[in-house]
């Protein structure tokens, strides 16, 4: 029977009754040890009536173990996982050490859900996680992806964590933290365990503190073990002295043993007996400690009765015993499958240096990555180096491991060990053996650049674009002749960090960079050239080498890779929308096929604003919805506010004025270290100005974007926007400022929708009736998109108003209001619908497409199921459980008016 936590109670009551109703529900329990969060586990086991139950306890001797949680959570169910998609299938082999991972780490949490998901489609499961503080890494990362996704599907999860121990950071997911039993509960608890005298019932309820296992074991040990009237009982906090003092009262023999369960709990009977053997131990030797219930055997395994009782067993024992404990498991583990497992006894037996074990563990990190675990990859690794006798082996270690933590999302880790690289990795290493291990894993240069460009990406993160910017020319220095390819990729980071902090002094520094390059891919390296130039204003030279690039990759080559995702983005500054658009659709579906969550914000980015820029906004909504989310989850922290910057633009064209004003604020007030996101949203906010009537607003916001390294780049589009305010501000000089910019990027490009641009600016400068003749040309040229038309219809019909042409005006605001009311535009209503309401007669009444009423993601699932795919396979491309994506669905049908999946192809979505 459970004392107290009514309020606790009632809410695991509400969670699992959500989840039989189809309503998943996580809840992380948090509290210090001995509070009661087994308790509760056990209590929602009791009301989950009808429910699956999969538990699994975290073990801390397996905290390194790759995927040993989930190996425990999903044993039974291993045979299901042929049934799976493939990719994820391969993702759970791999995580079972049965096949070789591919993709990304979260892909292993992608096929967790789905597999959740099937099992939950059978009946709701409930999934209990205890001393989750001892998962390993990633069962953790797998579990935590797959909960947050787990929208409809009829699944409840508990994870109880220990305070105090290695943290376990939740975020998206509701927690509660135990409070202490108060005076009422304590003494009622006290009774359940039995009679006591009443000065003993009274310390133990004054001293325990309210720590219902405080209260039960110093209740059951009765007077005799109490100290005296002036000395503390074990209470809260001192509950480890307590389980010693009774490890400390057996024999040395059966503490020796007790070390020896304690130092692998939870490993197999047959394993423990064995090691016992070889230190000379019986198996009779445990009978003290299983009287005193501070054990029991079962059929497979020894277990402690509590956590504690093993922490006070281990560290109460001699450095010398815990080594040899840990030294005869390691001699027994002899089975393959038990690899990972005899290496860490090993490692943990191991003093001062020893290559031998180092050699042991470096192959259980080269495992752990095939099975997609590079946080085990790393600790291992950096468990080897603590092992490793050559300086230069050490290195190339370390640095393998920083690798693998970053891999990880340990961002602030892996730039420790990365700097820990670049600090030993000095005059000691000038003359080290570069052979062992290949010339390449033992040559100095190339250790040096991957750690510095290791601290460079965590930088972009955690510091600014302009310090990893540094940190990437830093990089790329040891390898500009050694090893050109890798110095390419390096600086190909190191510009789009110079281009995202807007500073053109670090652009010249990239610039100067590449052209030391010697060998590489010669394509990469002039196209990255031509985008230092552009941005710093040298036009001409710049845009051959960047279309080369880019058609290269359009002819079908570099699919999900970096100079992929350049390529496209380069095309979209050099105004070749529909073949960037093409080129980065490519490169993000690829991703998703190979599971590469962890890139996918990144490449979303891009491809979001090729999708602005030729105004299929709903689809760069849809984009950015769910980048957002990833990157929020894998802690993409700068990542969010570039996308937060885009975001902000689409909110503002969609007349959504004040979540566009709070998103571009956001971004702002980032503005000295993210510049080109500043830029995209002060350009938001200008557009808010010039759609609601306030052009000087508008012209003062648009002179900051159109400036320096951001008026070359995507905010180039903008100077249209900056000569429509100049001029309805009356301030021509103003509006002609950026125009040579402009006129610049349409000459050299050659792009239809930038010569539009410029038709529309120059028509917009001149009020004579040469105008009309540019409004024409600029409508006329075939290549511009929707909503750049839609915006010169706009300022064509209201010159045609101005001249007394209300009919022909009036064909062209009637054009530009339809235009806009199909992508989403709504922000122009209003100017639309004045300049209608000044010419007289009916306004057309609004047209909301079907497809604008559905949320982001109602829309990527109904596009894909309208391409004909099924429900798993819309489910693993966008990371969500099957039952998810049929919820949506099911809302979608009404908003679109159709009631069966064949009719979806049938709508223009």
């Amino acid at each position: 029977m459970m004392v107290g936590r009514s309020a606790e109670r009632s809410r695991l009551v509400r969670l699992v009754a959500d989840a039989k109703a189809g309503r998943s529900r996580s809840l992380v329990v948090r509290g210090e040890a001995g509070i009661g969060k087994t308790a509760l586990l056990e209590y929602a086991a009791g009301v989950a009536d009808g429910m699956r139950i999969l538990r699994v306890v975290g073990i801390e001797s397996e905290a390194e173990i790759p995927f040993a949680a989930l190996q425990l959570m999903l044993a039974r169910d291993v045979e299901r996982f042929d049934t799976l998609p493939a990719p994820h299938a391969q993702a759970l082999r791999a995580a079972f050490g049965t096949g070789s991972a591919s993709g990304d780490r979260l892909m292993v949490g992608a096929a967790t859900l789905t597999l959740l998901s099937e099992l939950a489609g059978e009946g709701p499961l409930l999934c209990l996680f205890d001393d989750v503080q001892w998962f390993d890494r990633s069962s953790a990362d797998a579990l935590l992806f797959a909960v947050r996704r787990l929208h409809t599907d009829p699944v409840a999860a508990v994870f109880a964590v220990r305070d105090g121990e290695r943290p376990f950071p939740a975020s998206g997911i509701d927690d509660i933290r135990l409070p202490r039993l108060g005076a009422r509960d304590s003494a009622e608890l006290l009774a359940t365990v039995g009679p006591l005298p009443q000065p003993v019932a009274d310390r133990v309820l004054v001293e325990s503190g309210g720590n219902p296992l405080a209260i039960v074991e110093l209740a059951r040990s009765g007077t005799g073990a109490l100290p005296s009237p002036v000395a503390p009982l074990a209470a809260v906090g001192r509950l480890e002295e307590h389980y010693r003092l009774q490890v400390g009262t057996l024999p040395s023999r059966t503490r020796l043993a007790l070390l020896l369960v304690a130092a692998d709990h939870g490993c197999e009977l047959w394993s423990f007996l064995a090691a016992a053997d070889r230190l000379g131990l019986r198996a009779d030797d445990l009978e003290p400690a299983e009287h005193l219930g501070l054990v029991r055997v079962t059929g497979e395994a020894v277990e402690f009765r509590h956590p504690l009782i093993r922490a006070a067993a281990y560290q109460e024992a001699p450095f010398a015993r815990r080594f040899a404990a840990h030294r005869a498991l390691a001699d027994v583990l002899s089975d393959p499958r038990d690899a990972d497992r005899r290496a860490w006894h090993a490692a943990t037996a191991a003093g001062g240096t020893d290559d031998v074990v180092a050699d042991e563990l470096e192959r259980a990190a080269e495992r752990a990555l095939a099975r997609g675990a590079p946080a085990a990859a790393s600790r291992a690794l950096e468990r080897a180096v603590q092992l490793t006798g050559d300086p230069a082996v050490q290195a190339r270690r370390l640095v393998t491991a920083a690798r693998a933590a970053y891999d990880a999302g340990l961002l602030d880790h892996a730039a420790t060990l990365a700097a820990a690289v670049t600090a030993m990795t000095g005059p000691a290493l000038a003359g080290a053996d570069p052979a062992e291990g290949g010339a390449m894993s033992g040559n100095v240069a190339w250790i040096q650049a991957e750690a510095a460009w290791i601290r460079a990406q965590v930088a972009y993160e955690r510091d600014s674009p302009a310090r990893a910017c540094e940190l990437a020319l830093d990089a790329a220095t040891p390898v500009l002749t050694a090893d050109p390819a890798r110095a390419i990729s390096v600086l190909t980071e190191a510009v789009w960090c110079a281009r995202d902090a807007a500073d053109e002094g670090l652009l010249a520094r990239c610039g100067d960079q590449l052209g030391r390059v010697r060998g590489g891919p010669p394509e990469v390296a002039l196209a990255l050239g031509g985008y230092v130039g552009l941005l710093t204003g040298r036009t001409e030279e710049s845009v051959p080498p960047m279309r080369d690039l880019l058609i290269a990759a359009g002819d079908g080559g570099m699919d999900a890779t970096l100079e992929g995702l350049l390529a496209g983005f380069l095309g979209v500054l050099i105004g070749a929308d529909d073949l960037a658009l093409k080129v980065l659709d490519r490169q993000v579906a690829t991703m998703r096929a190979q599971g590469a969550l962890g890139w996918l914000p990144y490449a979303q980015e891009p491809l979001a604003l090729a999708q602005l820029v030729t105004g299929r906004f709903r689809d760069a909504e849809a984009n950015v919805a769910e980048a957002l989310s990833l990157a929020a989850e894998l802690g993409q922290d700068f990542q969010v506010i570039v996308l937060t910057a885009i975001s902000s633009w689409l909110t503002a064209v969609r007349g959504e004025v004040d979540t566009a004003r709070q998103q571009a604020e956001l971004v702002l007030k980032h503005a000295g270290r993210h510049g080109m996101a500043a830029a995209q949203a002060t350009w938001a906010l200008a557009l808010i100005d010039l759609m609601a009537g306030d052009p000087q607003a508008a012209l003062d916001r648009l002179d900051e974007v159109c400036a320096g390294p951001p008026g070359r780049d995507v905010t180039v589009r903008a100077t249209a926007d900056h000569v429509e305010a100049g001029v309805r501000a009356g301030d021509q000089d103003r509006a002609r400022h950026h125009l040579p910019q402009l006129a610049s990027w349409a000459g050299h490009t050659a792009s239809p929708a930038a010569e539009a641009l410029l038709l529309r600016c120059t028509a917009l400068l001149d009020d004579s009736r040469e105008a009309q003749g540019r409004f024409e040309a600029s409508l006329a040229l075939d290549g511009c998109g929707p909503y750049d038309r839609a915006r010169t219809q706009l300022a064509y019909g209201e010159w045609l108003r101005r001249h007394r042409r209300p009919t022909s005006a009036r064909t062209q605001l009637s054009q530009a209001l339809a235009t806009f009311d199909q992508i989403g535009a709504y922000g122009w209503h209003a100017r639309v619908r004045t300049e209608l309401v000044a010419l007289g007669g009916p306004v057309p009444p609004a047209d909301t497409a079907a497809a604008e009423q559905l949320t982001a993601q109602e829309l990527q699932v109904v596009r894909r199921a309208a391409l004909g795919l099924s429900n798993r396979e819309i489910a693993a491309q966008l990371f969500l459980s099957p039952r998810t994506v049929g919820h949506h669905l099911y809302k979608a049908y009404p908003k679109l008016g159709v009631s069966r999946r064949a009719e979806l192809s049938q709508l223009d979505l």
